[in-house]
C-alpha cells in the first residue's frame, strides 16, 4: 500500500516524464492497453477488468479505471531499482516495453530482471500453435473440448521437438475432491478460481491424449516471434493471478483468444462471443481470422489401437487379447501358425491393448515384462506402418447454438413450435466433425403456438447428455444417458402436463457397420407431477434405439418405456429424419406416438427447420 500512494504521489507531477494529460489519457484508451488490463465496459458506465486479483493491479482502483491504472505503472516503471525482482520492469514486462514504445522513454533507470530472464530464456519463444483436445464426455469440465496454446522454439518445427515446447493452460484451480456434479454446478456459477499456468507440453498431451483418450488438433498460428513474444510477457504479468471461472464464456478458449488479441493487437475474436466461448466455436474464429497456417493431427491411443484392430477378424482379435495379458501364448501353436504378417498385426495390436490398459496405473513389473515380450516379438516380425485416416475436423462441424421453427399436428390439433438450444449437438444433427453416437445439450427451451394463439412451454432442459460408445471385441465401454428439465409427458385430461425430472441410464452400444449404431439402456427416472398424487414419483424403464448415417443425413430410430412406482406406464415411439441442407441449415421430419395408462395414445409429427450459428 505504501508503494502504491508513493507512485500516486508522482502522478500529481505534471507532465509526467514528458507526457502531457491529453496523451496519457488517449494512451489509455487504447485497444492494446485495455487488452494489457482485460478491461471490458462494464454494464452500468465506465470499465471493469475479468481480473479478480487485486494484486494485479498498481493503482487501488485500476480494476476499474484503465487511466488510473496506466498513470500507475508509468510512475512504477520510474522507481528506484531496488529490490530488482520485485520491480514494475521486471513484475510487467509487456506493460514497459509497451509504453516505453509509445512514450519514447529513453531514461528508465536500468532494472536487473533475473528471475524473468531466465524464464523468458528457458521458453525461448518463437511460434505458437494452437492445441484442440476433443471432447471427452465422462468429466464436465471437457464435454466441449479444450484449447491451450504450445509455444515452440526456433529449431521445434524441424528437429521434430515439440514435446520439449510449453503450453499455456487457463482453468479451474479445484482444491479439493468435488464430485463430478458439485464441480459442474460450481463452474457454472464461476465457484472456482482460474489460473494460467505454462507447463511442459508432453504433461499435457498425456494427459488429454493417454489418460482421457482425446484426439488432440494442432493449429499451427502464423504470429511472428515478435507477436509469440509479446504474448509471453504477458503470460508472466498473469503468474497466480485470478480470474473467476465460468465453463460457458469466461473459460479457457475465452482467455486464449484474450492472449491471441495481445499477441497481434488489432484482432476482434473476444467480442464475437459475448454470451458463451463454445472451444470449437472459438477454433473457427481463429481460422476465419487467419490465423492458421496449416494443422496437425494426433490420434488418441485408443483411436490407435481400434484402428490397429480392424483389419483382424474376430477370432484374431481374441487371440491379441490372450497375448496381452499372457504372452507367454506367443509360443503357442494358434500364434506360430498364423501367416507372418498376421501374426504381426496381433502382436502389435496385444501390445497396444497391454499399453492402454497400463494407462493411469501404477506401474507394474509384470505388465512392464509383458510389455517388453511383445516388443522384443515385434522387433523380429516388424508390424507394417500403422495407417490411421484423418476424422473430420472439429471446427468443419456445426456451430453450436441452435435455433428452430416447425409446424406439426398432434392428434389433428395444429401446431407451431419455436426453440433456442445454447449447445450443442443431439444424435440426429449434422454429424460431421462430431464422434457418432456423442449428444450434449445444454440449455435448451421449446415453445408450442396452437391453434387460437394458445401458447405453451413444451419444454426446458438443463441438461440432455449421451455418450453412446459402441463396445467391440477388445473394448466394452458403457454408454451412458443423464438429462433433467421441464417437459411435457402425457396427463390425465386429454391434455399433456408440464412435468419436472431428473433421469438417467446405463447400458451398451454396438457399430452394426455402415454408420449405423444401436444400442439399449436401463433407465432410471424420477418426476414430479402434478397428476401424481406423491411429490416425487419414481420409475425404472428402458432406452433402446438405432442412429443410421445415411445421405441425406441422420435417421432415429427410438423405443423407451418408464415404469412408476404408482402404476403409471409411458411408453414412446419415435422416428427423425435430419436433411443436411448445409453444414449450419438443417430440416428435421419427426413422428412420435405415445402410450400413457393416464389416457388414449397421442399421435404426433412435425416438420422443422434448425440453423446454427454462434
Amino acid at each position: 500500500m505504501f508503494k502504491r500512494l508513493a507512485w500516486l504521489a508522482l502522478l500529481a507531477c505534471a507532465p509526467l516524464y514528458g507526457a502531457d494529460d491529453a496523451t496519457l489519457s488517449q494512451l489509455a484508451r487504447a485497444p492494446y492497453w485495455l487488452a494489457l488490463g482485460h478491461y471490458t465496459p462494464s454494464k452500468v458506465h465506465g470499465w471493469r477488468s475479468y481480473v479478480d486479483d487485486a494484486s494485479f493491479f498498481l493503482a487501488a482502483d485500476g480494476a476499474h479505471h484503465p487511466e488510473r491504472e496506466l498513470r500507475a505503472t508509468l510512475a512504477a516503471l520510474y522507481a528506484p531499482p531496488e529490490q530488482a525482482g520485485q520491480h514494475a520492469q521486471c513484475r510487467y514486462p509487456a506493460r514497459a516495453r509497451w509504453l516505453e514504445a509509445q512514450l519514447h522513454l529513453t531514461d528508465l533507470p536500468h532494472v536487473q530482471c533475473d528471475e524473468f530472464t531466465q524464464w523468458y530464456k528457458a521458453i525461448a519463444p518463437y511460434s505458437t500453435v494452437l492445441v484442440f483436445p476433443a471432447a471427452y464426455l465422462n468429466s464436465p469440465s471437457s464435454m466441449f473440448g479444450h484449447t491451450l496454446l504450445r509455444i515452440d522454439q526456433a529449431e521445434t518445427r524441424t528437429d521434430g521437438t515439440a514435446l520439449l515446447s510449453y503450453a499455456i493452460n487457463f482453468g479451474a484451480y479445484v482444491q479439493g475432491s468435488d464430485n463430478s456434479v458439485l464441480y459442474a454446478w460450481k463452474g457454472l456459477a464461476g465457484g472456482y478460481p482460474g489460473l494460467f499456468s505454462l507447463v511442459p507440453y508432453q504433461q499435457k498431451l498425456s494427459e488429454y491424449r493417454n489418460l482421457e483418450n482425446r484426439d488432440l488438433w494442432e493449429y499451427h498460428l502464423n504470429l511472428t516471434p515478435a507477436e509469440t513474444a509479446r504474448m509471453v510477457e504477458h503470460v508472466w504479468e498473469l503468474r497466480q493471478v485470478r480470474f473467476d471461472y465460468y465453463f460457458f464464456d469466461e473459460n479457457c478458449s475465452y482467455r486464449l483468444l484474450e492472449l491471441l488479441q495481445i499477441a497481434r493487437p488489432g484482432l476482434q475474436l473476444t467480442e464475437q462471443f459475448p454470451l458463451t466461448a463454445i472451444p470449437t466455436d472459438t477454433v473457427k474464429a481463429v481460422q476465419a481470422a487467419g490465423l492458421v497456417d496449416r494443422t496437425d493431427y494426433r490420434p488418441s491411443r485408443e483411436r490407435e489401437l481400434l484402428a490397429r484392430a480392424a483389419p483382424l477378424s474376430t477370432a484374431e482379435q481374441r487371440l491379441a487379447e490372450r497375448l496381452a495379458g499372457d504372452t507367454t501364448q506367443l509360443h503357442a501353436s494358434a500364434v506360430q501358425a498364423l501367416p507372418a504378417d498376421r501374426r504381426a498385426l496381433v502382436e502389435d495390436t496385444a501390445y497396444r491393448l497391454e499399453r492402454y490398459h497400463a494407462t493411469g496405473q501404477e506401474r507394474d513389473p509384470l505388465r512392464a515384462q509383458r510389455s517388453f515380450e511383445l516388443l522384443r516379438a515385434m522387433n523380429v516380425n516388424p508390424p507394417p506402418p500403422l495407417q490411421l485416416e484423418r476424422p473430420d475436423r472439429p471446427e468443419d462441424g456445426h456451430p453450436s447454438r441452435t435455433w428452430s421453427a416447425g409446424v406439426g399436428s398432434r392428434d389433428g390439433r395444429a401446431f407451431g413450435e419455436y426453440g433456442l438450444r445454447m449447445a450443442y449437438h443431439d444424435l440426429a444433427d449434422n454429424a460431421y466433425g462430431f464422434p457418432l453416437g456423442a449428444q450434449i445439450e445444454i440449455l435448451g427451451l421449446k415453445l408450442r403456438q396452437y391453434e387460437g394463439n394458445r401458447w405453451q412451454l413444451q419444454r426446458l432442459d438443463l441438461a440432455n447428455i449421451r455418450s453412446l460408445t459402441p463396445r467391440s471385441t477388445l473394448l466394452t465401454p458403457l454408454s451412458w444417458q443423464v438429462g433433467g428439465g421441464l417437459e411435457r409427458v402425457p396427463g390425465r385430461h386429454a391434455e399433456p402436463t408440464l412435468a419436472t425430472h431428473l433421469n438417467g441410464g446405463a447400458g451398451s452400444s454396438w457399430a452394426l457397420g455402415g454408420g449405423t449404431l444401436a444400442y439399449a439402456l436401463g433407465t432410471a427416472r424420477i418426476e414430479h407431477n402434478n397428476d401424481f398424487a406423491a411429490f416425487a414419483s419414481p420409475a425404472v424403464g428402458f432406452d433402446t434405439g438405432l442412429l443410421w448415417r445415411n445421405r441425406l443425413g441422420n435417421l432415429t430410430a427410438e423405443a423407451k418405456g418408464d415404469y412408476f412406482a404408482n402404476g403409471e406406464v409411458r411408453r414412446r415411439l419415435a422416428l427423425g429424419q435430419q436433411w443436411e441442407l448445409s453444414p449450419n441449415l438443417g430440416l428435421r421430419l419427426t413422428a412420435a406416438r405415445d402410450f400413457s395408462h393416464l389416457g388414449q395414445a397421442r399421435n404426433e409429427v412435425m416438420l422443422e427447420a434448425r440453423w446454427y450459428h454462434y
